[in-house]
């Protein structure tokens, strides 16, 4: 990973192995805004040994495979990833937005977005690169009612 990258991230950034590197990052910046920061081709000129892309104020890391120096092999949709990618929102209407942006984009869904019993709006969804991505966003607290007055007796 370049010092540039490494000097400006947060503690925890998931770095995803993908075939096709360059299709990820075009769906990725289609479905979820992405926008590409850093991107190094690989020796080969056809593949991408890193990039980096921030998304919704973080960043997301990913590389072609390269099995000729035992690197991990990339999921796919037949063998997906066991871990999954979250992106935060602030509104729950952006977990909605979102979602249909990425479904149109190319991505499956695995849950629509819906309101969970632990306060959040959330879905799910995988990308054709075996990925799996979570949208969740904090639902407003709901307002609490005043106990009815009592009325005086007169």
């Amino acid at each position: 990973m370049p010092a540039t990258t490494a000097a400006k991230l947060p503690p925890i950034n998931p770095y995803l192995t993908v075939k096709g590197a360059d299709e990820a990052i075009a769906l990725y910046q289609k479905a979820f805004g992405a926008k590409q920061k850093e991107r190094m081709a690989a020796e080969d000129g056809k593949r991408v040994m890193h990039a980096a892309l921030a998304i919704n104020g973080g960043t997301v890391m990913l590389c072609d495979e390269f099995p000729e120096y035992g690197g991990p092999g990339a999921p796919s949709t037949e063998h997906p990833a066991s871990v999954a990618v979250t992106i935060q929102y602030k509104r729950p209407t952006q977990v909605d937005q979102t979602y249909e942006t990425a479904v149109a984009a190319g991505c499956k869904s695995v849950q629509q977005p819906q309101d969970m019993f632990w306060h959040a709006r959330f879905a799910m969804l995988t990308d054709p690169f075996g990925h799996r991505w979570m949208l969740s966003a904090p639902l407003p607290k709901e307002k609490k009612k005043a106990p009815p007055k009592k009325k005086k007796k007169k």
